[in-house]
C-alpha cells in the first residue's frame, strides 16, 4: 500500500445498532473500494460511548477534496442515522513508522 498524506477521522453518534451500521457498511463497502485515492478505510466503534468512526487514509489532500463532494459523502448522514455533528478532524502525516 502507498503511504498516505491526509488521515481523516470522521467519528459520531448513530441511532442504528452496531449490527446495522455494520450491515450498512458491508452493503456501501465496494462503493468505497472505488473512490480515487482512497487508500484505506477503518471502520471503527468505541465499545465505552458506542460512538462510531471511519478512519480514512488519503493519498492526497485532493482527492479527500473530490470526496468531499461526493454524492457518496452526502449520503453517509441518512445512511448511518447520524445523531447531531459528527466530530470530523483531517491530519497531515508527518512521519511513517515503517515506509518500505
Amino acid at each position: 500500500m502507498a503511504h498516505p498524506s491526509t488521515v481523516l477521522l470522521v467519528r459520531f453518534k448513530s441511532s442504528l445498532s452496531l449490527e446495522d451500521v455494520l450491515r450498512v457498511a458491508n452493503e456501501r463497502i465496494d462503493q468505497f473500494r472505488a473512490i480515487p485515492g482512497l487508500l484505506q478505510k477503518y471502520y471503527l466503534q468505541d465499545p465505552e460511548s458506542g460512538d462510531v468512526a471511519g478512519l480514512y487514509l488519503w493519498d492526497s489532500p485532493e482527492s479527500l477534496r473530490e470526496f468531499g463532494t461526493s454524492a457518496l459523502r452526502a449520503s453517509i448522514p441518512d445512511a448511518y442515522e447520524i445523531e447531531g455533528t459528527p466530530r470530523i478532524e483531517q491530519y497531515q502525516v508527518e512521519v511513517v513508522l515503517r515506509p518500505e
